[in-house]
């Protein structure tokens, strides 16, 4: 296997595993809205979104940003990364 594959590949189960965490914590929002004592849960949502955010700084650190608000250092990234339409299967 060639290192562009390794590299994809480990983006995209960067990027998985950066949408599990989001669904999580969504999830847990929704719980929270209905039962906004339940400490567990408060606690779990915290540790999740730890996580997702270190997760996603790795990520766009390594990758680019994932969207339009991420900051600019000296260039304007966001446009580099190939748009959903521009991408081919492999």
């Amino acid at each position: 296997m060639n290192n562009a594959n390794s590299m994809h590949e480990d983006q995209e189960s960067m990027l998985k595993e950066l949408m599990m965490l989001d669904f999580k914590l969504l999830d847990l929002q929704l719980y929270l809205d209905t039962h906004p004592d339940d400490m567990n849960s408060i606690s779990a949502y915290n540790n999740l979104l730890v996580k997702a955010e270190a997760l996603r700084k790795a990520y766009q650190e390594k990758y680019g940003p994932l969207t339009v608000n991420y900051p600019v250092s000296d260039t304007w990234k966001w446009i580099n990364n190939p748009w959903p339409w521009n991408k081919m299967e492999v």
